[in-house]
């Protein structure tokens, strides 16, 4: 997938690092990703931990793809507390593959596997079919046109297993935003869910393929995942309660 990519195409991320943490930028202007060095698995930015907001509809997925590695931070925390499920990143961007060790993430392995590669045409012919596929494809310039477009996320609908999800990142206050969730309303009809980042500029749109989203009844410890450990969970309960407040 990755012969005809050439490295000149794409911009040379650049990393700012102070005594607590090492963050991934395109430009000064956008952080890309963060890693707390102390704990380099935790998910950092607010909006990362908001889509991990899928376990709540899916606690268990076995296959889960992601468009996107940047700094690694939801593929590394995927990786180490949802031990059971096997894990595709596709990253077009080689100079971003390159900083792969710089913030730890793993290396492949029977679960874990990054991808050089285009996402779009990734999902076109996936290897499999996924319960779950992030989307967080961002460059320089914002989401790629082939990455926001109603045949990409036809696209992503045909690469998901009856049930799975979508969970796609975008700047809310793009000027394109209203129409990519228009697209992906076209495309997954009722099983739509947007969720606005309170303080920031960021929205988590969450889709399912053949259902509509609903929060879950259930609360607390009985949704947490098997093989994920207290602390991490915690982590994600700020996200998860208003993910529930805007599902309702």
């Amino acid at each position: 997938m990755s012969s005809a990519i050439d490295p000149d195409d794409f911009v040379k991320p650049f990393i700012s690092e102070t005594l607590g943490s090492k963050s991934l930028y395109f430009s000064i202007s956008a952080i890309q990703s963060s890693m707390n060095l102390m704990q380099p698995d935790a998910l950092v930015l607010e909006y990362s931990r908001t889509m991990m907001g899928f376990l709540l509809f899916n606690p268990a997925p076995a296959r889960i793809a992601m468009i996107g590695l940047g700094g690694g931070s939801l593929a590394k925390f995927c990786y180490r507390h949802l031990p059971k499920a096997r894990m595709d990143v596709v990253e077009i961007n080689p100079h971003v593959i390159a900083l792969r060790d710089t913030f730890l993430i793993p290396k492949d392995d029977r679960r874990f596997k990054v991808i050089h590669g285009d996402g779009a045409q990734f999902v076109r012919k996936p290897p499999h079919l996924y319960d779950v596929l992030l989307l967080d494809g961002f460059d320089l310039r914002g989401l790629p046109a082939s990455l926001s477009s109603r045949r990409f996320f036809e696209e992503c609908l045909g690469a998901l297993q009856p049930g799975g999800i979508l969970v796609a990142n975008l700047h809310y206050k793009h000027p394109h935003f209203e129409t990519c969730v228009a697209r992906i309303r076209a495309v997954f009809k009722d099983g739509v869910q947007v969720v606005v980042e309170p303080d920031e500029d960021n929205a988590t749109v969450f889709a399912r393929k053949g259902a509509a989203l609903s929060p879950p009844e259930a609360k607390g410890r009985s949704l947490r995942p098997a093989g994920m450990n207290e602390v991490a969970w915690s982590q994600l309960d700020s996200a998860f309660a208003h993910i529930v407040r805007s599902c309702r």
